[in-house]
């Protein structure tokens, strides 16, 4: 295997280079967030001239590719803005993670002594065991719905309060003549009004005040709007809008590809009475016309297992890290001095049980 090393602006500037890339993405999951255009959108709005694209060629034909940033004097990991589900490399399907590592660190990251390739997904690529110079380590859990079968049944397999809540709250609206609409948002010249509402909700709720929401005017608003327009141009984006009479409740910002159906974020309307959950109406209504409608054969979170995910489904799977050290001794090292750290850190004092939970 032969590694080049290259500016990350070149996935921008060379096609060939992005449709090598998006070949490689194709080889396992297809992830509409892991596309070249995705991905060069995410280094537009959150990268710097440190990172790096490393491509690894075996005879005439790519078979990885690694967008990587130095961590440090001699680390390095995977470019992973926040707004990407999963690091940002790709591969042949054959190709092994910890045996592209060791070769990339023997080639061209000569004074690297441990490359991370962080928030990897085992269905994209199986969580290998550890080896003297690999470590595997938890990321979070995700969750996933599987659309089969008919709504009722699955509906009828939810929680009985899940149920029961959103049909009072249901009634409770027809009661008091408030209408609802789903809509649905497909076409590029919806994407900017769309996002331009998704920030407005964000921004008048506790995202807004500690200064994380997306605002057509911020890189991450610049960043979503460029990625929706782009994935729409490919028939690839679905926005979900959920309005109590004209007012918008929640929105859910979602890409589809392959019948796999990827919800990056939610936002939904926090000044609306505690008696309404506004997103939870949104998930049911759009669950409801994806298992009429066929398109959708599975919803990927592709974020922390909240509670509200528990209600919706029971699957999860762990997402995880993988790092690769230069030589065993190098782990070794590692390990050594995170156990001293963890040793000197202050100890969590034990909860006390109550009488109740001592009896």
């Amino acid at each position: 295997m032969i590694w080049t090393r290259l500016p990350a602006s070149a996935l921008s500037t060379r096609p060939d280079l992005r449709r090598d890339w998006d070949r490689l993405n194709a080889a396992r999951l297809d992830l509409p967030f892991l596309c070249a255009d995705a991905v060069v959108a995410a280094l537009d709005a959150f990268g710097n001239d440190a990172a790096c694209l490393f491509v690894c060629q075996a005879g005439e034909q790519a078979v990885a590719m690694f967008l990587l940033v130095p961590e440090g004097a001699l680390r390095w990991r995977t470019f992973q803005p926040s707004q990407l589900p999963l690091g940002a490399w790709v591969a042949a399907r054959d190709a092994e993670l910890p045996a592209l590592c060791r070769s990339l660190m023997r080639s061209r990251l000569r004074l690297c002594l441990a490359l991370s390739v962080t928030q990897v997904d085992p269905l994209h690529t199986p969580q290998p065991a550890d080896a003297p110079d690999t470590e595997c380590s938890a990321y979070i859990d995700t969750a996933w719905i599987d659309i089969e079968g008919d709504f009722d049944t699955y509906w009828a397999a939810r929680g009985k309060n899940l149920r029961q809540n959103l049909k009072k709250q249901r009634n409770r609206l027809a009661t008091e003549g408030t209408a609802t609409e789903l809509r649905v948002w497909r076409q590029p010249q919806d994407m900017a009004p769309a996002l331009t509402r998704y920030g407005a909700l964000e921004s008048a709720g506790w995202k807004g005040r500690e200064g994380t929401a997306i605002h057509p005017d911020n890189a991450q608003g610049r960043f979503y709007t460029r990625l929706f327009e782009e994935a729409a141009r490919r028939g690839e984006a679905l926005v979900f809008e959920y309005l109590l009479g004209e007012r918008c409740a929640a929105i859910d910002l979602c890409l589809l590809r392959q019948g796999v159906l990827v919800m990056l974020k939610t936002a939904y309307d926090e000044a609306m009475p505690k008696t309404l959950s506004p997103a939870l109406l949104l998930h049911e209504a759009e669950l409801q016309r994806m298992f009429a409608d066929g398109e959708v054969r599975r919803v990927e979170f592709y974020g922390r297992v909240m509670d509200w995910h528990t209600r919706f489904t029971e699957h999860r799977r762990g997402l995880y890290h993988l790092t690769a050290y230069r030589w065993p001794a190098v782990k070794a090292l590692a390990l050594r001095r995170r156990a001293a750290a963890q040793a000197r850190a202050p100890a969590t004092a034990e909860p006390v049980a109550s009488d109740a939970e001592g009896n």
